[in-house]
């Protein structure tokens, strides 16, 4: 068997270094001696750009310049349609539509051009939903196949590898969810369909680690391709429709875990009746959140720390005044929005430090502020035009894109090295929690209203709810 390129891990093909690019002759007014960054070039065609992606006998693309084209180049051009012009232009400069072939050329080829199609279906799986993507591969490697039957072996290899990828990602995190609305005006859940947190698991390690377990199998299912298609409208050279739509499933599904993380821990705190019951519920949920801190998972422990200071439990005073504040005010200030997240950011540098030089997975684990990281994503894609004056792609600013991207895909890689408690994982899951109205009635239940504003507030929530009842 012809001897293969090495197959490179994501990790391995977004690590920042050298593209090292080849210059092709300047087209569509392009001007020699362009500036670079990094070796590649701060701006070009997207003609010259997929001329890059293109393997030859002699030439293959840099591994961070193949996950920065692939990431960003759906800004412009669809990936079946991009897969299309490669495959094209494989037969073009390979002369691949011949009758006969040049063995010896070709096995120069035939490796790169796998290479690079293994490359592509591991990191970005659902480019290849559509069966006419299939129908290029399938094209373009029955070309070279019988120049080295290896080849067809490899190609069968990658397509079952393929569609074992596009299967586990089919199992999406929607099913996982189960009691996503939340319940409105109902003071008490009826106890056949509640049981208090506590009850499930009493130790906050234990509660920590199974959070880390949601948020990596729920990670697991977010490809690199969203976080760009979640800002895309269209490119203003290319057709006036949108060129995507419900693209974005798995990162959305990720925010409203978020968010019902945040509900659940103020709607275990709200339902004890007695006060030194709640008292124990959130110093509970602070151990939890040290805990977090610890493991570096920053997405559990931000949404812990907002659902305690949710407006209907941050005025439970007399309940706060039995609770040991120290801990979490620590945790407060880690995660203390000042200076854009200063602090935070300082604990998650020192997080993928630890991860880079680890030595087991539980070292590994940097589990993000995920709606800052998008946020963060977002604004780089902002401030920045994706296409310059001339009509270039501006590929300075996805180099910069596709290298907080690839952090992130590095860190969703980790395997966790907890085993899963399935009683726990299903709670969470699934109990049942209030909504912001169902929050303030069960606040004022416990400690009645205060100032006019919240006791005109409850009449209104007690008023609808008798409306409902009838």
């Amino acid at each position: 068997m012809v001897g293969m390129p090495r197959t490179l891990s994501t990790s391995d093909m977004v690590t920042p270094g050298s593209l090292g690019l080849p210059h092709p002759e300047p087209t569509d007014g392009e001007q020699a001696g362009q500036p670079l960054l990094d070796g590649a070039p701060s701006s070009a065609s997207l003609d010259t750009l997929i001329e890059q992606l293109v393997p030859k006998a002699d030439y293959y693309p840099e591994k961070a310049y193949i996950f920065t084209f692939l990431l960003s180049s759906r800004l412009f051009i669809e990936p079946q349609e991009l897969l299309a012009r490669v495959c094209h232009l494989c037969i073009e400069q390979q002369q691949l539509d011949k009758p006969v072939l040049d063995k010896a050329q070709v096995r120069k080829f035939g490796p790169k051009l796998l290479q690079l199609l293994a490359e592509w279906t591991e990191t970005f799986p659902r480019d290849f939903q559509e069966e006419s993507t299939i129908s290029h591969l399938k094209d373009v490697v029955g070309r070279i196949a019988p120049c080295d039957e290896a080849y067809r072996k490899r190609m069968h290899q990658l397509l079952q590898a393929l569609h074992q990828k596009l299967a586990a990602l089919g199992q999406g995190p929607e099913s996982l969810l189960g009691a996503d609305k939340p319940i409105s005006y109902r003071n008490k859940p009826p106890a056949s369909i509640h049981r208090e947190l506590l009850s499930i698991c009493s130790d906050p390690y234990t509660l920590a680690q199974q959070l880390t377990h949601i948020e990596l199998e729920r990670l697991q299912h977010i490809g690199p391709e969203e976080f760009v298609q979640a800002f895309v409208n269209k490119d203003p050279l290319a057709s006036t429709k949108p060129c995507f739509s419900d693209k974005t499933n798995n990162l959305e599904a990720y925010v409203k875990w978020f968010n019902r993380l945040c509900y659940l821990v103020a709607t275990e705190i709200c339902m004890p009746s007695k006060k030194k019951q709640r008292a124990q519920v959130i110093e509970f949920f602070i151990d939890v959140a040290r805990e977090c801190f610890n493991i570096g998972n920053f997405n559990s422990l931000m949404a812990i720390i907002s659902g305690m200071n949710m407006s209907p439990v941050s005025r439970l005073k007399k309940t706060w005044a039995k609770v040991k504040t120290a801990k979490f005010f620590i945790l407060e200030h880690q995660m203390d929005p000042t200076g854009n997240f200063c602090n935070y950011r300082t604990a998650l540098r020192g997080a993928a430090h630890r991860s880079l030089t680890a030595h087991s997975s539980r070292e590994k684990i940097v589990i993000p502020f995920f709606s800052l990281l998008i946020k963060d994503i977002y604004f780089l894609n902002e401030g920045c035009a994706n296409r310059l004056p001339n009509g270039h792609v501006n590929f300075e600013k996805f180099l910069e894109l596709a290298k907080q991207v690839g952090e992130f895909i590095t860190w969703k890689q980790v395997e966790c090295p907890f085993e899963q408690d399935p009683s726990i994982t299903h709670y969470l899951h699934t109990a049942p929690i209030f909504s912001e109205d169902g929050l303030y009635l069960a606040s004022y239940e416990s400690e009645s209203p205060e100032n006019q504003t919240e006791k005109e507030r409850w009449k209104s929530l007690r008023r609808r709810l008798d409306c409902r009842r009838r």
